[in-house]
């Protein structure tokens, strides 16, 4: 790992070492308060996680992200692409929302809700501490030769690691194509779904290649997030942060002397033991500031507290906080940038939960068919055919629908049957034909109003185009 505490840490980062080839981060584990909220935190999402793609609700999956045939499924809701409105809306309103918490507490969602970290620091490091046991072990077995304790421990751990990236992969893919869908894949055997295991195996070796090999880079130099909270965080935002001032204070860092007045030699309050930057698990000091690799997870919170408690110093020498608060001991406020981010984020969560309730049940497209013309009928009849689209987003189902002219004297003609039913989260789709008499049409290409009724009830509106000769009269 490249030297920390010094002015390098500007020029590059602390996962590289002096010749620019990858350093191998070995942090320590983290013990303390925080990492143990941090559990209850992580295995609570974990939970839910893994749940809620088998979770059901009125027989709709919980959370369902199906890119392939554009259906969504959130919080047991379905959504079709008609929706697709209401859905950048709400991505606008995730990225708003980011931002405020961003200006406000920093990269607190990275340290304790990212499923990166959560899986990383969680999951997949703990498997390792088990394994492998804590930095010193881990970095003896690092330079140890290849022998029957090495080859025993990596193939272990490599195993573990491989079996934990399959299953994640397996509810990753119940997200993708549904849980059922999945279920049932798993029954037929993999021998009839070939393509689905190609797909299996491929999101394997991504979750296997991050977690095993990747780890803490993804958070360094993949995700954006890190860059972003760059242009975002200002002297006011709540971080984790090292309390220069009483740290350093004239004489600066000095080293632990038992029976020392450290107040009256002018020390500061950091006796230099390094084991903030030992628990980091991106290898930064977070004495040298704020910086772009840092996630918030505390670790070098809780290792600090410990050795304070540990010196008989005052707690809370990396604590979170401002840089305003370390310079001039100023609260947090609620600055005018705050409450410019709150009034838009208000003004976009008002508008979502208005398109979420103004949401129609049921989405009725009525298109002409392609290419052809008008047919002219005898008593002055002009009949024009249509395909429908019928989409549910209910999960009841919709009886006894039927098609009625809303804007003109005629007759709606569906093919097959007079009503149909349309099932819950469903679509009901076919041919049908408008007749209007000529002297009833107003040019060539008009407008006609078509209103569907479930029983006498009018649950839609939709209109289309009726085309008719040019002279009619």
């Amino acid at each position: 790992m490249a030297e920390q505490g010094k002015d390098n840490f500007r020029n590059t980062i602390g996962t590289l070492n002096e010749e620019g080839k990858r350093a191998w981060v070995f942090p320590k584990m983290p013990v303390g308060k925080f990492y143990e909220y941090r559990k209850i935190v992580s295995y609570f999402l974990l939970a839910i996680l893994f749940a809620a793609p088998f979770i059901k609700i009125n027989g709709h999956q919980f959370l369902m992200f199906n890119v392939l045939e554009r259906r969504f499924n959130i919080f047991g809701l379905p959504f079709w692409p008609q929706d697709f409105y209401i859905f950048v809306i709400m991505m606008i309103t995730g990225v708003v929302f980011v931002i405020l918490f961003t200006v406000a507490f920093g990269r607190l969602f990275c340290g304790w809700v990212c499923p990166q970290t959560i899986f990383m620091e969680m999951v997949f490091r703990r498997i390792e501490y088990w394994i492998d046991g804590d930095r010193g072990k881990q970095i003896r077995l690092s330079k140890m030769p290849w022998n029957r304790e090495k080859i025993v421990k990596r193939s272990l751990k490599w195993t573990v690691f491989f079996i934990i990236s399959f299953l994640i992969a397996n509810v990753f893919l119940a997200y993708l194509i549904g849980s059922d869908r999945l279920i049932r894949y798993i029954i037929d055997g993999p021998a009839q779904h070939a393509s689905t295991l190609v797909s299996l195996i491929i999101f394997t070796g991504i979750f296997y290649f991050v977690f095993a090999w990747f780890r803490e880079q993804v958070c360094i130099i993949v995700c954006p997030y890190g860059r972003l909270q760059g242009a975002l965080l200002d002297n006011k935002s709540i971080v984790v942060a090292y309390d220069h001032k009483r740290g350093e204070k004239k004489e600066g860092r000095a080293k632990f002397k038992k029976n020392e007045d450290r107040q009256a030699t002018g020390k500061g309050d950091c006796i230099d033991c390094f084991q903030c930057v030992h628990v980091c698990p991106t290898g930064i000091d977070i004495r040298n500031g704020t910086q772009l690799e840092c996630i918030n997870c505390t670790a070098c919170i809780d290792a600090c507290d410990s050795i304070m408690e540990a010196v008989d110093l005052p707690k809370g020498l990396i604590r979170y906080t401002s840089e305003e608060n370390i310079e001039k001991k100023a609260p947090f406020t609620f600055t005018p940038r705050l409450k410019g981010y709150t009034i838009v984020l208000g003004i976009l969560t008002a508008v979502l939960i208005g398109m979420l309730f103004l949401r129609n049940d049921v989405e009725a497209d009525i298109l002409r068919l392609p290419g052809q013309l008008y047919e002219r009928k005898a008593d002055n009849i002009i009949s024009n055919v249509y395909t429908y689209k019928l989409v549910n987003k209910t999960n009841n189902e919709i009886a006894n629908v039927r098609l009625r002219l809303l804007s003109h004297p005629g007759i709606i003609t569906v093919v097959g049957h007079e009503t149909f039913n349309v099932p819950p989260g469903g679509m009901a789709e076919g041919t049908l034909f408008i007749e209007l008499d000529a002297s009833a049409l107003s040019g060539d290409k008009d407008k006609v109003v078509i209103g569907v009724f479930a029983g006498e009830d009018q649950i839609e509106t939709t209109r289309s185009a009726f085309l008719g000769p040019r002279s009619f009269n």
